[in-house]
């Protein structure tokens, strides 16, 4: 059995962790919140889009549907972590990319644009090239400029060589305890999504009109839809990212808390065991004292 001095500072030790794991719940928590705000904001910017997009396309006479083809070419953006300490968050969304990429047809060679280190790694182990790896925003006022980034790829990839199909795959939140992973087939965009223009859905009283160029005015829409796609992923994968490492602190914080008891009861058997063998040695000796006075007496 360990001595109690030892047993003390194993106590000490897991003590000094628990606190670590108790502030990483905090940050997680935290995290998610932000998080969770950023993906609420979109939904009044992405219905305003929305009704601009549906605006501009109700003139269209011949509303644009595009077959999709992966002719043109194919490039994926993946949403992992930098970090670990989040169960198989990017096990889980590599390993769904990889199995959608085993169903494209042979000789699709996607150019692929990884945002986390850790996913990134995780490809190169598989075999998968990855053409350009990412940092994650650290919080998400960055998520702006990160999408920044990943659409400066997507115009290069584009413009030199001739990408029309992109892909992104990212983890979704169910709720703050799991996610699951899943695709969105962001190229080529189908407009004709946009086409049914009922009077009857619209929020005000008059239609709308505008008096800027029509092309020009599209051509920003979809810039949003575009950056609002991309922001709207990154979030949900960083939310669903703190959600699994705030699941995962929470069962590290359980089996500290049991370890912790445990060694605490190891403890004070061993203080008890002292404690005894010390009354022992004290009983024994007062005994022995005893006997040798009665010899004497005796004598």
């Amino acid at each position: 059995m360990e001595t109690p001095e030892r047993l003390q500072e194993q106590i000490k030790s897991m003590e000094g962790l628990h606190n670590i794991v108790a502030t990483m719940k905090a940050l997680s928590a935290s995290n998610i919140h932000q998080y969770e705000q950023s993906i609420e904001s979109l939904t009044d910017y992405w219905h305003t889009v929305e009704l601009g997009l549906r605006v501009v396309m109700r003139d269209e006479l011949n509303p644009r549907h595009i077959v999709p083809s992966l002719n043109g070419g194919m490039a994926a953006v993946v949403f992992g972590s930098d970090h670990g300490m989040c169960g198989r968050f990017n096990e889980d969304v590599t390993g769904y990319m990889l199995k959608h990429f085993k169903t494209l047809p042979s000789g699709v060679k996607p150019k692929v644009l990884c945002l986390g280190l850790r996913a990134g790694d995780l490809l190169e182990r598989a075999g998968q090239p990855v053409d350009e790896v990412l940092t994650l925003p650290g919080t998400a006022n960055q998520i702006a400029s990160s999408v920044q980034q990943i659409l400066m790829y997507i115009d290069s990839w584009r413009e030199k060589s001739g990408i029309k199909n992109l892909f992104l795959y990212h983890n979704r939140p169910k709720n703050r305890a799991s996610y699951h992973p899943t695709k969105f087939h962001l190229l080529p965009l189908q407009l004709d999504q946009f086409s049914n223009f009922n009077i009857k859905d619209w929020p005000g009283r008059s239609l709308p009109t505008y008096t800027m160029n029509r092309e020009s005015l599209l051509s920003s829409l979809l810039n949003q839809y575009f950056f609002i796609s991309l922001f709207r992923a990154c979030a949900e994968s960083q939310s669903a990212e703190h959600g699994s490492r705030l699941t995962a602190m929470q069962a590290a914080e359980k089996n500290l808390d049991e370890h912790i008891e445990e060694l605490g009861g190891e403890y004070r058997q061993a203080r008890q065991d002292i404690i005894t063998n010390e009354l022992l040695d004290i009983i024994a000796s007062f005994e022995a004292m005893s006997g040798n006075k009665k010899k004497k007496k005796k004598a």
